[in-house]
């Protein structure tokens, strides 16, 4: 059976599923055992598509209307109306909708996945956010396209799901001016284990962060690092540091029922 992790402040509210998938009751094998939900991996389609069915029959989803798109590490938030393709992704890093039925899913392999709601007004979001979206602008970007469909920022709830944590996030010496770059005060989410140490960089902290800043309902953190839970996530670093050839992509998905 396929595992996820649920945010309290979206599970509370009614008519509406959601879920931040582990790896874990796919059809799978090898470097992507077993619920690799990624059409850009490198693993067998048929049992990527399969993987996905099974996510969308946990949602409650029909076949197909399990959507995710080419993410490119932008801060592009687009409106959701109908499904697509597998074939005919479009590019952007984050989907609203207010149309029943629809998962909107974002996949992660050490980036951060989010997903919104406003109860009310029925109209759901999900981001997928590595640290040049999150940079960009791509959680604001969501909450934005969100009102733009009828959302009140005061009234969306969000959770952060699993992502790399900062004790495993070693980046060099230029990733951190870029954020200093942006606003000095970001030094707060860079840390060092001596003054010639490699800085590490907090994603999830920095993502609750620009979330925090939006002034919305509730925030929460079901936060889990993927590089150091093997067994539950898949990792880009954690198979770069091993040399493996290829690795899977985990889902977070929400739907109107």
């Amino acid at each position: 059976m396929t595992s996820s992790i649920e945010a309290d402040c979206l599970a509370e509210i009614r008519g509406l599923a959601h879920g931040f998938f582990t790896r874990e009751g796919g059809v799978s094998g090898g470097l992507y055992a077993s619920l690799n939900c990624g059409l850009g991996s490198k693993d067998a389609r048929d049992l990527v598509l399969e993987n996905r069915a099974r996510v969308a029959r946990r949602l409650g989803a029909e076949g197909g209307r399990l959507l995710t798109c080419h993410q490119w590490h932008s801060a592009d938030a687009i409106v959701v109306t109908e499904p697509w393709a597998p074939g005919a992704l479009p590019k952007a890093d984050a989907m609203v909708t207010r149309v029943p039925g629809i998962a909107l899913g974002a996949l992660a392999a050490d980036c951060a996945p989010i997903l919104f709601s406003d109860a009310e007004t029925r109209v759901i979001g999900a981001a997928h956010a590595g640290w040049k979206g999150a940079l960009g602008g791509v959680v604001e970007a969501t909450v934005a396209a969100m009102e733009g469909i009828g959302a009140r920022r005061g009234r969306i709830r969000a959770a952060l799901g699993p992502c790399i944590g900062a004790d495993a996030y070693e980046v060099g010496p230029e990733f951190e001016a870029t954020f200093l770059a942006s606003d000095p005060a970001h030094a707060r989410f860079f840390s060092r284990s001596g003054p010639e140490a490699r800085p590490y960089f907090d994603l999830p902290g920095f993502v609750l962060d620009r979330l925090a800043r939006l002034g919305i309902e509730t925030v929460e953190s079901c936060h889990m690092c993927t590089y150091e839970h093997d067994a539950a996530f898949f990792s880009y670093r954690r198979t770069t540091h091993r040399k493996e050839p290829d690795y899977g992509r985990q889902i977070s998905a929400i739907m109107l029922l």
